[in-house]
């Protein structure tokens, strides 16, 4: 069970066990293929600029399986402990789907970018709600400067969003708790060596991550099982 006192601050990062516990497919986990294509192949710059109806297939089929999925016990948890700690908890995910949004948390950082959001990959345009699937064989959505709508999702090669604000918040903090996260992909799997000389660190997930010798603690199980009791009591 987690202590948290009113002086600590709370970094959490979420990977995509927490997503894969609400049925959403974890591409790393069956090899980084998706109808034969290697994941980087329909997931980066250079897809978009070779073949971006090929890129719209598969980003409408994540998008078909993040709306079938439901928010998970784990989401709820973390929901609701935004509610006790409110500024002082920070959550960044990795997850490009909405399911901690839709399980009642207001402030999430998705550092990955979001799957029902677009952008124009010419202007400065800000990135917009976009439910649609753009199902072949609809055309490529044009924005009104010309240029191609594409996914708001940060692809192989590209920059994660925000990163100002996620170093400035592992400053911060505390206590620093990764969830269902593989402790592979950079930058988020040298977060927690950032703030472990000074940080309490926790990994909660269904096994061991590549970076599990960093992390204080280590509660292996199924994020939406570990969570809700962990929290169940905090310090005033």
């Amino acid at each position: 069970m987690l202590a948290v006192y009113p002086s600590d601050r709370v970094f959490i990062l979420t990977g995509a066990g927490v997503s894969a516990e609400s049925g959403i497919p974890t591409f790393r986990g069956v090899g980084g293929l998706w109808r034969n294509y290697r994941i980087e192949e329909v997931a980066s710059p250079e897809a978009w600029h070779r073949d971006p109806r090929l890129v719209w297939e598969f980003y409408s089929m994540r998008r078909q399986a993040a709306s079938a999925a439901k928010p998970n016990p784990a989401h709820f948890a973390l929901a609701k402990l935004e509610d006790a700690l409110q500024d002082r908890l920070f959550v960044c995910t990795q997850n490009v789907d909405s399911l901690h949004e839709r399980a009642g948390s207001g402030n999430v950082v998705h550092m990955h970018g979001e799957l029902f959001k677009s952008r124009c990959d010419t202007c400065d345009r800000p990135p917009f709600d976009d439910t649609n699937l753009y199902e072949p064989p609809a055309e490529i959505p044009r924005c009104e400067c010309g240029g191609r709508i594409r996914p708001h999702i940060c692809w192989f090669g590209e920059v994660p969003f925000e990163l100002d604000r996620i170093y400035a918040a592992l400053d911060e903090c505390t206590v620093f708790i990764a969830v269902g996260t593989s402790g592979v992909v950079e930058p988020a799997a040298s977060f927690v060596a950032q703030v472990n000389d000074r940080a309490r660190t926790i990994y909660v997930g269904p096994e061991n991550p590549a970076n599990v010798s960093t992390f204080t603690e280590c509660h292996l199980g199924k994020a939406g099982e570990v969570l809700p009791a962990f929290f169940r009591r905090l310090c005033p």
